[in-house]
């Protein structure tokens, strides 16, 4: 699934701030990355399975 969406337009939707996490600013917590998952409907599994 693909979402057309800006890093301000996620973390306006979930309170998450993708760039300062891909910046180093912030660590990506377990309950972050579950909530990431939830918005694009994916599970924790299938995120990795992507990797």
């Amino acid at each position: 699934m693909s979402k057309k969406l800006t890093q301000n337009e996620l973390y306006e939707d979930t309170g998450i701030n993708i760039g300062r996490i891909e910046r180093g600013i912030n660590d990506l917590s377990i309950s972050s990355l579950s909530r990431i998952c939830d918005y694009f409907e994916i599970t924790i599994e299938e995120f990795f399975k992507e990797i």
